[in-house]
């Protein structure tokens, strides 16, 4: 019998992990088939004194959500102790808040913007300054790489029909050639079209050497409510991407990222 879908939130009670839970409070709602587990990451900090500052949590989003919303304490580093919680809880999404970059000079890798690049699950990045509750319309970038594992496509479905949401798909022009005639951009073009049904709304080529700053510009004009990205491109043939594009967008989008894996 398959599990009611469950999101994990890295909770540490910081403004951050406050933000990413109210967003998924939104999220979740009244549906009785989603559930809430909250993952405590310490090093030394003594466990038993947790119990009644998650049990002040429980009670301020009892009386919005179907399920009571759940807790574990790990100790341990955060990525490994992460990647340990959504394996043992078969986690389907991680809801994660960050601070990201304060300006565009500053591009040190954070804890969130690593746990992206390294857990095996779709993770959703909700900037603190982000203030955009309802999701009416989604980016998806995309390169000139086939997508050859469609099936992640699923997770980013499952998103656009529970708010009936738009996507809108991007691709950067940074370097020379012809985009959007390859056979490779032809499947993809399938592909986007039979898995996102008519929520796929259309496809856009912007020229610009820099393609987080083309996709953070076409986001801000296209008043879009989250950024999505497949962040190693789900390669079983290539070599999957570094993930350069997808730690930036999490450093300096002000608007959640979902990067799918």
């Amino acid at each position: 019998m398959k599990k009611n879908p469950t999101i994990l939130i890295p909770y540490n009670f910081s403004k951050t992990a406050k933000k990413a839970l109210d967003y998924a409070v939104n999220y979740v709602g009244q549906d009785r088939d989603l559930k809430i587990i909250l993952g405590y990451v310490s090093v030394n900090q003594e466990m038993d004194t947790l119990e009644e500052a998650f049990k002040g949590v429980e009670e301020e989003y009892a009386s919005i959500l179907k399920n009571k919303i759940e807790w574990i304490a790990i100790k341990g580093t955060l990525t490994e102790s992460l990647m340990k919680i959504q394996k043992d809880e078969q986690v389907d999404l991680i809801i994660m808040g960050t601070f990201g970059a304060f300006d565009n000079e500053d591009s040190s890798p954070t804890n969130t913007s690593k746990l992206v690049l390294e857990i095996d699950c779709p993770v959703l990045v909700v900037p603190f300054v982000t203030d955009k509750i309802e999701i009416k319309n989604i980016g998806l970038v995309l390169g000139k790489e086939e997508i050859e594992d469609k099936s992640v496509l699923d997770t980013l479905l499952k998103v656009v029909r529970r708010f009936n949401a738009k996507v809108y798909v991007i691709t950067i022009e940074n370097s020379e050639g012809v985009y959007g005639y390859s056979s490779t951009e032809e499947k993809n073009e399938s592909s986007l079209e039979y898995y996102l049904e008519d929520f796929y709304s259309e496809h856009v080529f912007i020229a610009n050497s820099d393609v987080v700053e083309g996709v953070l510009e076409y986001a801000s004009k296209k008043e879009l409510d989250m950024i999505a990205i497949l962040p190693r491109n789900h390669a079983t043939k290539s070599e999957p991407s570094k993930g350069a594009l997808t730690e930036m967008l999490t450093l300096h989008s002000q608007i959640p990222v979902l990067a799918i894996d």
